[in-house]
C-alpha cells in the first residue's frame, strides 16, 4: 500500500465503543477508542485513565483561560480537544493502535497530532513500536533512510524550490516521529508506517507527512529475534 494506508486504517476501523463527548461552557472534549481495545481490561484501564487527564487539563486551562481573559476584557473562545485511537493492525500477537488528535486552545489556529501505541498480548502490556527492534539505530537504518528519502522528494513536490531551506526538511530523530506495525493479513506485521506531524520536518501548511514502507529483509533482521515471528517480508 502506499502512504494513505494510515488515513484507510483509521477510517475503516471497527465499531467503537459510545464516544466520550463532553460539551462545558469553557470547552469541548471527544475521546474514543475501538472495540478491540475495550475488550482488553489493563488497555482499558490505561485509555481510561488517559481520558480523565486530558479532560482535567482540559477543563482546568480552559477555566483559567476563561478568567485571566475577563479580566482582561478580552473575548474568550471555547477550548476544543479530540482524541480518536483506531486499529491498524490485530494480529494473534498483538493490537496495533493509531491516534489522532485535534486541539483547539485559544492560539492562531488548531493543531493535529498522531500517536501510536503496540499491545503484547502475550505479555499483556504495552510497548512502543520501536521497541521490537534491536536498537534505535538498525531501526534508523532500515526504516527511517528509506522513509528519509521519500520525504524529501515529498517536500520537494510539495513546496517546490523552498524544499532546500534549512529550517524544516531533515530527517527527523525516531522520537519526533509516530511508528506504526501495520498488517495487510491479519497474521503478522508485513508494513511500517511513519508520521511527522506539522513543524517537525516541514511548516504547519505543508501538513502532516505520512508514509508507509513494506517490511524487507533489511527491516525484518533488524526486528528483535524474540518478535521477528511476528513479522513477515512483504
Amino acid at each position: 500500500m502506499g502512504e494513505r494506508l494510515i488515513i484507510a486504517a483509521m477510517m475503516l476501523a471497527a465499531i467503537a465503543p459510545p464516544a466520550v463527548a463532553q460539551k462545558a461552557s469553557d470547552y469541548a472534549f471527544e475521546y474514543t477508542y475501538p472495540v478491540q481495545a475495550a475488550r482488553i481490561p489493563r488497555l482499558k484501564a490505561w485509555l481510561e485513565a488517559e481520558k480523565a487527564k486530558r479532560h482535567a487539563w482540559l477543563a482546568r486551562t480552559a477555566a483559567d483561560a476563561r478568567r485571566e481573559a475577563k479580566a482582561a476584557g478580552a473575548p474568550f473562545r471555547a477550548y476544543d480537544m479530540q482524541t480518536g485511537w483506531e486499529v491498524v493492525a490485530d494480529t494473534p500477537r498483538f493490537l496495533s493502535l493509531s491516534s489522532a488528535s485535534y486541539s483547539d486552545t485559544g492560539g492562531a489556529h488548531g493543531n493535529g497530532s498522531s500517536g501510536g501505541l503496540v499491545w503484547d498480548k502475550r505479555a499483556a502490556r504495552r510497548i512502543a513500536a520501536t521497541s521490537l527492534f534491536v536498537s534505535a539505530a538498525a531501526f534508523q537504518s532500515a526504516v527511517m533512510t528509506p522513509w528519509c528519502r521519500w520525504m524529501r522528494a515529498e517536500r520537494t513536490r510539495r513546496v517546490g524550490a523552498d524544499a532546500g531551506d534549512t529550517i524544516f526538511g531533515q530527517c527527523p530523530p525516531i522520537k519526533d516521529v509516530t511508528v506504526l506495525p501495520g498488517s495487510s493479513n491479519g497474521r503478522s506485521f508485513d508494513r511500517i508506517g511513519v508520521i511527522a506531524d506539522q513543524y517537525v520536518v516541514g511548516s504547519y501548511a505543508e501538513g502532516p507527512y505520512e508514509h508507509t514502507l513494506p517490511v524487507t529483509a533489511a527491516v525484518l533482521r533488524a526486528v528483535k529475534p524474540e518478535y521477528r515471528a511476528a513479522f513477515a517480508v512483504r
